[in-house]
C-alpha cells in the first residue's frame, strides 16, 4: 500500500458516507488518485523516504566541484555522502538553503575544507547520498501502542490514537514507518456499567473508566456503532446508531469494543521491520493545504466514478440534475501550488 495525503476516515467524512465494502474500494481509488495528481501538481512527493541515491559527476552540463543540485530528489536529512569512492565527512557538507530547508534543493562542500565532489573512475553514478527524502517530516504523538514483533501485520492501540488514524495514515514506531491498510473492532477491557435503551434520545453510555476513551472515537456494543461526540467523568456522551447502524438496547455488563486493531503494512517508505515494545505512535502529517486538497480531490473523484463518469450528479429519485461545481476545487488546487509547488530546476517527479 502507498502513502496518502488523507485518510479513508477523512473522505468518508467529508461525504458523510456509511462504512461499506463498496464505498470503501473506491474512496480507497480516489485518495490514490488524488495524491499521485497532487505529486503531479506541485512537481514534488511530501512524505519522507529513506533511500540511497545516486549521480552522475560531471554532469552533463557541468558543474561546480562542490555542489550538486538534488533537482526532484528533496531532502529532509543526510546520513552519508560519498563521491568517487571516498566518504565525505558529514561536518564537511552543508544542506541549502539553510534558513528554508527542508526541504533541502542543493548539497554543499565547505569551502574551507579540502572535500571535493569527483575523481571516480568514469562519471556514472559517481555521488552517492543516504538520506530522508521528501518534503518534510512533520509527525505529531498521537498516543501509544501495546508493542509488536518483527513479522506482525496487525498493532494494538490506545484510544487516542485510534481517534487520531485513519486507513492511509503513515505512522512511525521507533526507526519504522508503518501505513494503515485497515482496522478491526478490539475489545476495549471496558463493559456497560448499567443498561442503556434503544431511544435515540438515550446519549448517556456508562462505562467504569471514561478515561480509556477519546472524543471522536467510535465505539461497538452488541450490533450498534457510536460515536463518542464528548466524555463527562465515566460518562461517554454518543451519537447512537452511528455508520448506518440501528438503535438497540444494551444490558448493563456488555463489552465495549472500538476500531483500535489496525492492520498495517511494515517497513514503509525505505524503513525496515523490527520488534518494537510498548511506546508512542507518531503520525505523519502533510502540509494542511495538501491534505485538504487531498480529501476535495478524492471526495470529487468517488462521485464522479459514483455516477459514472457523468459531468452531473443526481441528487434523488426524480430529482433535477445539478452541475458539479468545479470552481472552488481550482481555487484550491490553485492554492496548495502557490504555496507548495515547486517551480525552479527539473520539475519531474
Amino acid at each position: 500500500m502507498s502513502v496518502w495525503y488523507a485518510t479513508r476516515e477523512d473522505v468518508k467524512n467529508a461525504l458523510d458516507s456509511k462504512a461499506t465494502a463498496r464505498n470503501d474500494a473506491q474512496i480507497d481509488r480516489a485518495l490514490a488518485a488524488a495524491t499521485d495528481s497532487i505529486n503531479g501538481l506541485c512537481h514534488r512527493v511530501f512524505y519522507p523516504q529513506h533511500a540511497s541515491r545516486s549521480w552522475d559527476w560531471p554532469t552533463a552540463v557541468g558543474g561546480r566541484a562542490w555542489r550538486l543540485w538534488l533537482d526532484d530528489n528533496e531532502l529532509i536529512s543526510l546520513t552519508s555522502l560519498t563521491s568517487g569512492g571516498r566518504t565525505i565527512d558529514m561536518a564537511d557538507v552543508l544542506l541549502e538553503p539553510n534558513a528554508g530547508g527542508p526541504p533541502y534543493t542543493r548539497l554543499e562542500l565547505n569551502l574551507s575544507s579540502s572535500a571535493f565532489l569527483g575523481g571516480g573512475p568514469t562519471r556514472q553514478r559517481d555521488i552517492t547520498a543516504v538520506g530522508l527524502y521528501g518534503y518534510r517530516d512533520d509527525t505529531t504523538t498521537v498516543g501509544t501502542h501495546t508493542g509488536i514483533n518483527g513479522n506482525a501485520t496487525t498493532l494494538v492501540v490506545d484510544a487516542a490514537t485510534s481517534a487520531a488514524v485513519g486507513v492511509g495514515s503513515l505512522l512511525r514506531l521507533d526507526d519504522e514507518r508503518i501505513i494503515v491498510s485497515g482496522r478491526s473492532m478490539h475489545d476495549t477491557g471496558q463493559t456497560l456499567t448499567g443498561a442503556v435503551d434503544q431511544q435515540v434520545k438515550s446519549l448517556g453510555i456508562p462505562v467504569a473508566d471514561g478515561t480509556l476513551f477519546a472524543e471522536t472515537e467510535t465505539v461497538l456494543v452488541d450490533t450498534e456503532r457510536m460515536r463518542i461526540d464528548e466524555i463527562a467523568g465515566n460518562l461517554l456522551i454518543v451519537r447512537r446508531a452511528w455508520d448506518g447502524s440501528a438503535n438497540a438496547p444494551h444490558e448493563a455488563g456488555a463489552h465495549v469494543y472500538a476500531p483500535r486493531a489496525l492492520r498495517v503494512t511494515r517497513a514503509a517508505v525505505g524503513t525496515t521491520a523490527a520488534a518494537h515494545s510498548a511506546g508512542p505512535v507518531l503520525r505523519w502529517d502533510p502540509p494542511a493545504l495538501v491534505r485538504q486538497l487531498a480529501i476535495a480531490e478524492a471526495a470529487s473523484g468517488q462521485a464522479f466514478e459514483a455516477s459514472g463518469g457523468a459531468r452531473t450528479l443526481r441528487s434523488g429519485e426524480g430529482s433535477s440534475e445539478r452541475t458539479r461545481d468545479s470552481g472552488a476545487l481550482q481555487a484550491l488546487r490553485d492554492a496548495t501550488y502557490t504555496a507548495h509547488g515547486r517551480k525552479a530546476r527539473s520539475r519531474a517527479v
